[in-house]
Formats: structure tokens, sequence, C-alpha cells
């Protein structure tokens, strides 16, 4: 796989004579730069080739990304409803990588929608999958994850749990050859000399006449204060009121000026239009998200007085209004020079209120209050070939199918023959487990479970059945539990169960990723929340089931900062959030119980089908 430009500092080019395919990315907020559609990048193309500092309107061939566009000149993408901005990228890849080919590489979501793969993942799987090989492990690209190329589903390497993968054609990405020739003079092109009417430069207008509009209204106030005096423009208001310096901010100023497809040029706009936005300290803010808050504020605040203001809120999405929704309102009221104030989302509460620890009690018909798991307590492996042929039957007569682990013919001798060496276990020996009666070679079943936590427990790969007792890796730690005087929104007639997660930072054993490294334990003690009834006390017993196995945790990368070697979740999902659910980790959730009993079915814990020592 050659990626020669990794495109993070200006443009980026090839080296002359090189054909290359181009990929454009951007930022999310976990650290990883996601690919572009093959579609969205022939368009930010072909903007490039008019202008490189233009501006690229998204809407214009993805009806989901309309309130985007992106500035190559500051090289961010620019959400106009809530003033988002994300750094972007310019990626190359040879022609016959899977970008070149209109290869993308997919998983199944839990809503049930396909998302992409990162573009070096989908690479790298793409390679893989060329040359034919059974399965990927993507563990040496950061990701604890197996890919099963036969089954076509990825397997999580420390939860076992499998998601559906799928391939599919696309577009080809755009291919270069050598460096692009830099743009001429702006703006490129002649004007029709009437305003574009499409939606898209409609919203870019509008956003550019709300900026204005909310800097006159501030100039207004500001000039007022002083009597209109021009000469004191510099100094103490009358009344206290500081001045606020107004200067020029490069991305609106390209933004005033942008070519847009449609429209090369927009007529009608001087100079002295569109080129205004706060700056805060000499610095640009719209690079700035922090100064854009305070640049919003500010606006805010110079809404004169007596004139009503016109709330727009829920610009997070936290509530019924929609943002794309609330941004236009703003900017269409903004536009007919009515004062806008946007509203702050509110904020979580994630802790009830102080607790005395008299009011604590222990939760009726659970025993105790607290968990603790010590090194002492770390169960050890057991010998694999007594795992094996433990819950697995011999095979007289071989049907003709294939082994799902190697992806070899049962009757033919396993893949893993000369490679992994086990003398009690000949690579032709077939066996049913005893369960679900799916048929492997013994080898393969081996080899799998090496691959594994080796707790003395197989899950058969096929429909997931558990047999014997699956632990995890978790850390050692203590778990606490108790019921507090409270109650959960959705449950008011109810008190709620508090449970109190305390894992300390330490070093990797054996079974960890990295042993004999460090780990941190970011967030510790973390404090959940169940309703107290009698699915809350099951789903309690439970979990305090799984905490034992070393379940509820592990170690790995973290989905939401990117750090690796850190403890993190492990697919069975907590409430966090006490008295609201903005975040998702919180109530009211109706489903939420029934779908966390689920998660601990998956990993064993409750389920009827799991085969007992």
């Amino acid at each position: 796989m050659a990626r020669p430009g990794s495109g993070v500092s200006g443009l980026g080019y090839p080296p002359q004579n090189l054909a290359r395919v181009v990929v454009w990315e951007w930022l999310n907020e976990h650290g990883r730069w996601r690919p572009y559609s093959a579609a969205v990048c022939h368009h930010v193309e072909n903007v490039l080739k008019g202008d490189a500092r233009g501006t690229v309107v998204l809407g214009q061939v993805d009806g989901q990304l309309t309130p985007y566009v992106i500035d190559l000149q500051s090289m961010h993408q620019f959400r106009q409803d809530t003033g988002t901005m994300r750094p972007v990228q310019r990626n190359f890849y040879e022609p016959s990588s899977a970008p070149g080919k209109g290869v993308v590489w997919e998983w199944e979501n839990d809503s049930g929608s396909w998302t992409p793969y990162d573009m070096e993942i989908c690479v790298t799987i793409q390679n893989a999958y060329e040359k034919q090989h059974p399965w990927l492990d993507l563990t040496s690209l950061g990701f604890g994850y197996l890919i099963d190329f036969g089954s076509m589903v990825q397997t999580n390497r420390q939860s076992q749990r499998t998601r559906r993968l799928r391939r599919r054609m696309d577009l080809a990405h755009p291919l270069i050859m050598g460096s692009i020739p830099k743009s001429q003079s702006w703006p490129v092109g002649a004007s029709s000399g009437q305003p574009c009417s499409c939606q898209q430069c409609i919203l870019v207008n509008s956003t550019r006449v709300a900026s204005n509009a909310i800097l006159a209204s501030q100039r207004r106030k500001l000039h007022g204060a002083v009597g209109g005096a021009a000469s004191n423009a510099g100094g103490p208001a009358a009344g206290g009121l500081a001045l606020t310096t107004v200067r020029q901010s490069n991305t609106f100023s390209t933004l005033s000026r942008a070519n847009f497809p449609c429209n090369p040029v927009m007529p009608g706009l001087t100079p002295a239009h569109g080129h205004h936005a706060l700056t805060v300290n000499g610095q640009n803010n719209l690079n700035r998200p922090g100064t854009q808050r305070a640049s919003v504020g500010a606006a805010r605040g110079a809404i004169p007085p007596g004139v009503p203001a016109l709330p727009v809120k829920n610009l997070t999405g936290s509530g019924p209004v929609h943002p794309a929704l609330a941004g236009m309102t703003g900017i269409l009221l903004c536009a007919a020079g009515l004062p806008v104030c946007l509203t702050r989302a509110p904020k979580p509460v994630l802790h009830p209120p102080p607790i005395n620890k008299g009011d604590m009690r222990p939760v009726p018909g659970v025993n105790g209050t607290r968990r603790k798991t010590k090194k002492k307590h770390l169960r050890r492996g057991k010998n694999p070939e007594d795992v094996v042929r433990r819950y697995t039957e011999k095979i007289k007569v071989v049907p003709d199918e294939d082994c799902t682990i190697c992806m070899e013919r049962l009757v033919m001798s396993s893949g893993y023959e000369g490679v992994l060496n086990q003398k009690g276990i000949k690579p032709e020996l077939v066996g049913k487990l005893g369960k679900c009666g799916h048929m492997y070679h013994l080898l393969c079943l081996v080899a799998m479970y090496n691959n594994g936590n080796k707790d003395g427990s197989l899950q058969c790969p096929t429909c997931k059945a558990i047999y014997g007792e699956k632990t995890g890796t978790q850390p050692p730690g203590k778990m606490e539990y108790h019921l507090i005087p409270h109650c959960l929104p959705g449950y008011l007639d109810t008190k709620t169960i508090r449970i109190v997660y305390d894992i300390p930072a330490g070093i990797q054993t054996p079974e960890h990723p990295n042993p004999g490294k460090k780990f941190s334990a970011r967030g510790f003690p973390r404090h959940c929340y169940l309703p107290d009834n009698d699915k809350g006390r099951k789903v309690l017993k439970l979990l305090i089931m799984a905490w034992d196995r070393r379940l509820i945790f592990t170690i790995g990368t973290s989905s939401t900062t990117g750090e690796g070697d850190t403890v993190v979740w492990n697919e069975i999902h907590h409430k966090t959030e006490f008295g609201t659910n903005l975040t998702g980790h919180g109530y009211p959730d109706p489903k939420y119980l029934d779908n966390v009993l689920t998660e601990l079915s998956a990993q064993g814990v409750g389920r009827d089908d799991t085969a007992k020592d």
C-alpha cells in the first residue's frame, strides 16, 4: 500500500510525472481522518483546478452535505448552520488501490446502515481480498478487529462481537498526473451579471449577509455609545462600554469572493461587504472554535435594548428542532434585519444531588455492596487441546463443505497445517460442537482458541454459542452498588441504583495487547445508573456476574479520544448521565434495559443456551 503524500500541510502535490489517486478527507472528533465519497472528491478537484483558494459547496453533489462548504485557502470544512469547522486534507494513493478502482468497504453500524472504513483500512482490506487471504487481522493498524472474508464479518478480538461487512463498487476517485498548476488570479471566469438562484449559493450568500447584519448591529450600538464620533472608535465608550475591534476574516473573505461552480462571481457585493468577522487577540476566529463561541456571545450581547430577540434554540440537535432548520431560521431572520438570539444547548446532568452516606441503602435482593478483582483472581489459561476436545464430538462421515475458520474443505486438511504444530491433533480431524452442531477442523478450533483469551471457553464463530464460562481481560479494580433516594427521568416512582466502578492505572499483563507496558485509566471512578425495579435489579445481578468474569472493561484504544493502551468499555453499554439524555447515555430510554440484557447475553452472561462446565 503506497501512500506518498499525507496532504496535511497545504494542498499537497505528488511528484512530477507520477500518477496518483486523490482522496479528500476530514478530521472527525475522535482524531481520525474520514474520506469523502468519490463524487465529492471529483467535485473538490474540479473547483481546485479553477482556483486553489476557492470555496467548494458540497451540497451540489451530495444532498446530505447541504450545510457544508470547504474553504481551500484555510483547508477547513465549514458547517454554515452551526459554525463548526473541521480540518480537511488531500491524500494520494496508488491507482491500483481501492479508491483507484472504485472499491468501498463498509461495516454495518448499530442502526443497520453502512459506514465506510477509513481509507487506509479500506486499502489494506482490498489488498488482502485480492490476494485471496481467508482473513485479515487489523491489529497492526491499531484496531482490534479480525476480518473474515468467508462469512464477510468483522470480529472484535476482545469481546468477540461481530458485525457484517460488505464490498461495493462506486466511482473511482480522481486520478492526477504530476503537480496541478496553480490557479490564475481571482476570480476565475466571467460574471454572468445575475446572482445565482440555486439553494447552495443562496445559503452561502445568506450566511455572509447574516454575519454582516450581526456586525452592523454591533457597530451601530458601539458608535451610538460614543455619540457617533468616529474619532473615539479606539477609546472607551460612554457608560463604561468597551469597544470591540472588528477585522477582516480570511475565511469569510474567501467566502465573499467564492466562485461557485454555477456562478463564478457573486455580483453586487463590494469589498466592504462580507469581509468582516470578529477577531480576538488578532487571531482569525473561524479557525479557533473557542473564539467562534466568544464571537457569537459578543454578537448576542450587541442586540439593541427594547427590540425583541427571536430565539433559535437546539443548535446541537439536543432538542426537537433540527440544527439545520434552526440555523437557517437564524440566517433568514438576521438577513431581514431582525436580531437573533442563539441560545446555548443545555448541559447534561451527569450526577444526582449530593447524598449522605446514611441515605445510601443496599439493593434489595442483591448480596453485599462491593466486588473486587485482584491479581490472584485472574484465571490462568488451560491446555488448548483439552478445551477443544471437551466441547466437540468426533465426526465419522465428514461432509463436503467449508470450514469457516480456514475456508478449506472439511474433507481436506486444515489450512493451519504446517503453521500450527499440535502433537495430539492431526490436521485432517474434524469435530462438531456439542450444542450447536457446527463443524470445524479441530486444528482450526485450537488456532482460534490460541488467538483468544485462553480462558477455558470456546465460542462458535458461526452462531456465537458459548461453551464454558467466558472471561475477559479486565484489569484489577472494584465495583460498588447501592440505592440512592433520587429518581431517574422516566422512572419517577422508583429509587435509583448507583454503580461505581474504579480501576487504577497499571502495567499490562501477558493477556493484554502490550505486555509490560503501562496502561492509563481515564475518568475513574465512573458512576452508572439503573432504575430500582425488577428488571433493573436483574440487570445489576448480571452486571455483577460480568464484573466477576472481567467482562465490563478491557484495555484498548478509546473511541472518544483515540488514546491507546487505556481502559475502555467492553461492548456492555452503561448509563452514565443521571438527570438528562443529551449525550445518549442517560434517561429516559425505554429500550435500554432490554438492550443491555441482550449485550450481556452476547457475552455469555445470563444466556439460557450457555454450555456449562
